[in-house]
């Protein structure tokens, strides 16, 4: 006669182990909420930079002494605490931190959202407050993080620039910036940054859990004013090169 197998006896002669658990913070990652959060606080750090990034090179205007003594105070932050440079480059890792992270969260996040809705929405969605800005985010995404590896490469490693002088900031920004096809570049792709912060600020009250409908025009204005500021200011550089407002 055929012996019943229990179900509570386990088929294989082993007890199952429990499945072990992930720190808080990388299971708190693993959520949709987490990776909101995350998309959130770096999106906060790069907004930070960017502003401060722009302030500092408002001092081009100056002249090349205030812009290219700005330049060399940057090296030199907490010396003698910590040797040259030290300073500038955790600021550095802090950022590129940052960005690795945004990029991962705003991947793993999409992937999410397509595995839990497949079929996208019909109608309108009147809580997106920007629609043009939230439907090309994906795309000035890449636009500025391209561009960011050129401006790099421009300004700040010298090797996309044929006349560039290591430490000559108001040089080689007059030099790189004389070129229609660089200044062309430089507009669009902050242009691009505008929208990309303009819809960043807007969401990331939401993704931090506090959006309030009573708030939302706070909130519009706010997303205006920093992606308006920071678009007419880097916008500038090229266009008072061009003009011969800044020349060597």
């Amino acid at each position: 006669m055929a012996q019943t197998i229990s179900k509570r006896e386990p088929i294989s002669g082993t007890a199952s182990q429990p499945r072990r658990r992930k720190p808080f913070l990388l299971d708190l990652y693993g959520t949709a909420v987490g990776k909101k959060y995350v998309m959130a606080i770096t999106g906060i750090i790069g907004i930070g930079f960017v502003i401060a990034h722009m302030i500092g090179n408002l001092k081009v205007y100056l002249g090349p002494e205030e812009i290219d003594h700005y330049s060399e105070f940057l090296r030199e932050l907490l010396v003698p605490l910590v040797p040259r440079g030290v300073a500038l480059w955790l600021l550095r890792l802090v950022l590129i931190g940052a960005l690795l992270l945004h990029l991962h969260a705003a991947y793993t996040l999409t992937v999410l959202n397509r595995r839990a809705r497949p079929v996208k929405y019909q109608s309108s969605r009147d809580y997106i407050a920007a629609n043009f800005a939230s439907r090309t985010m994906r795309w000035t995404g890449i636009i500025v993080l391209l561009f960011l590896a050129f401006h790099l490469a421009d300004l700040t490693w010298g090797f996309a620039n044929p006349d560039f002088v290591s430490g000559a900031v108001y040089y080689n920004l007059d030099t790189s910036l004389s070129r229609w096809p660089v200044a062309l570049l430089y507009i669009v792709a902050n242009i691009a940054l505008g929208i990309h912060l303009f819809h960043g600020v807007w969401s990331l009250f939401q993704s931090l859990g506090w959006a309030n409908p009573r708030f939302n025009v706070w909130r519009r204005y706010l997303a205006t004013a920093i992606a308006t500021i920071i678009v007419v200011g880097n916008v500038s550089f090229p266009v008072a090169v061009l003009a011969g407002v800044i020349e060597i």
